[in-house]
């Protein structure tokens, strides 16, 4: 259960369920949170001297009034600012325990206490509206304070669903999470705002709460290890696939290099490279174990689909005369594809029936053309979108970005938490592509290959920064890649 995510109805589900087949009460499980709040708070600054407590009128404010007054047993100096009264009784019973120790609330008049470490209690999942008024203003002082805060279950101002920012957020520096993961915490605004993110469980057995339906999954590395096993003895070059990259058109020929070479690194036995003739000797010269062949007209590919597993199609490919019609000979070829680049914006402006079990890698603004609407609408629900591209192409879809997205055509969602900003640069989807492609080479599944590609990428591109994010290359992942692939492997 710890790669499950969940909707805000979802997660309103476990806490009924919590409530009424365990029969813990409401206020207890409230002062469970409180207690994993102050846990994570006392780990993670251990010399804080000073506690701001900034208290909504929901349940999370109540978790928000225990944590206060555990800092206040441990002999701490702690504010709170109640930015409204408590609105349910659970969340008044947790103030009126914070009043018996002695403590009060701040008005919003007074301004903001100082602090060493301030606590978000404002909003928490069921926040569906633009934070206005107090509550923005509150939001504003947090992020303007240059003091770390933790923020209780939600960063206040982020829906839970989708992980866009309702008006203005608050930038916690770790989020503790109560019960089940919220799916909106692991994609678009959201992990800019979530800081470090930690789920408590509150003690919850699973077993009682493993029929509560969920939405996605977080992507697991122990559970891809087993995916493309240890290789034999006995293996030759034929056993692990034929990838043919398909792009390159006048001026991008490093695009399909790049993607070829991903796919070998990830171990795929052989690939072919289609491109235009002045590619092929800086191909040959850079990556001699590409056979790279210059392709001038479209039936100069049919010896090269007879020999492929898979076609990674649209790195560098343009939009030309050319462009076109190799891509809708790729199509035709009925070879699986994995389609990136300009294959979907090709695949955008006609709509075609995609081979069987092909991937599709669209950013957001590839999947808003493919989608015919704004890339707006692509933020706001990210889940939808990705769902939407996968039903409609018949096919797995990747939507790229902070917390990637793979879905199957079936309704099934799984998100990537790795990755970083460094990868926001020329050639990363690229190299994916061909990481892709390359797993299909080897025998997985659209929907395999997918997740574990999505997966090794990220990593790769963890490991390459951890040199600094800014000035990271796509080409930085490949040795990565090779090790990653091996690691997931063995591990």
């Amino acid at each position: 259960m710890s790669t499950r995510l969940y909707t805000v109805a979802q997660a309103r589900e476990l806490d009924r369920r919590a409530i009424d087949a365990l029969q813990i009460s409401g206020f207890e499980l409230m002062q469970r949170a409180g207690n994993a709040a102050w846990r994570v708070l006392c780990a993670r600054w251990p010399r804080c001297g000073k506690i701001a407590v900034l208290c909504g009128a929901g349940n999370n404010g109540g978790d928000g009034y225990v944590l206060a007054c555990l800092a206040r047993e441990a002999g701490l100096p702690v504010s709170v600012m109640a930015l409204a009264d408590p609105a349910t009784p659970d969340a008044r019973r947790a103030r009126d325990a914070w009043r018996e120790t002695g403590g009060g609330e701040l008005s919003t008049g007074q301004g903001l206490p100082a602090a060493d470490v301030y606590v978000d209690a404002i909003f928490g999942t069921g926040l569906a509206r633009p934070v206005a008024g107090l509550e923005a203003e509150a939001a504003r002082y947090l992020n303007a304070a240059g003091r770390p805060v933790l923020a209780l279950d939600v960063p206040s101002g982020i829906c839970a669903d989708t992980g866009r920012v309702l008006g203005i957020a608050v930038r916690a520096e770790a989020t503790v999470t109560f019960i089940g993961r919220k799916r909106g915490l692991y994609t678009a605004a959201a992990p800019e705002y979530c800081g470090t993110l930690i789920l408590d469980r509150l003690g919850l057995p699973e077993e009682a709460l493993a029929e509560v339906p969920y939405d996605a999954r977080l992507l697991d590395r122990r559970r891809m290890s087993s995916w493309l096993p240890p290789r034999a003895r006995t293996a030759h070059k034929g056993d692990f696939g034929h990838v043919l990259a398909i792009g390159g058109d006048a001026g991008m020929g490093g695009a399909i290099r790049l993607c070829a070479e991903a796919a070998l690194r990830v171990g795929a036995g052989l690939v072919s490279c289609a491109t235009r003739q002045e590619n092929v000797p800086a191909i040959n010269a850079a990556r001699p174990e590409v056979m790279a062949h210059a392709t001038t007209v479209v039936a100069e590919l049919a010896p090269l689909f007879d020999r492929a597993s898979v076609i990674a199609l649209g790195p560098g490919l343009g939009q030309s005369d050319w462009s076109r019609k190799l891509w809708r000979a790729s199509l035709d070829s009925g070879k699986a594809v994995v389609a990136d680049a300009d294959a979907l914006n090709l695949l955008s402006a006609e709509a075609v029936v995609l081979p069987l079990d092909s991937v599709i890698t669209p950013h957001p603004g590839e999947a808003s053309r493919l989608l015919g609407c704004d890339t707006t609408r692509i933020a706001g629900d990210r889940f939808a979108a990705a769902r939407e591209l996968a039903v409609r192409h018949r096919c797995v879809a990747v939507l790229k970005g902070a917390g990637t997205l793979i879905a199957h055509a079936n309704g099934d969602v799984a998100v990537c938490p790795w990755g970083n900003p460094g990868m926001a640069s020329g050639g990363m989807g690229d190299v994916l592509a061909g990481v892709i492609a390359g797993a299909m080479a080897q025998g997985l599944n659209a929907w395999r290959a997918a997740r574990f590609g999505v997966a090794l990428h990220a990593l790769a591109g963890d490991a390459a920064a951890r040199d600094g994010e800014a000035g990271t290359l796509a080409s930085d992942l490949l040795a990565h890649l090779r090790r990653l692939r091996n690691g997931l492997v063995d591990d």
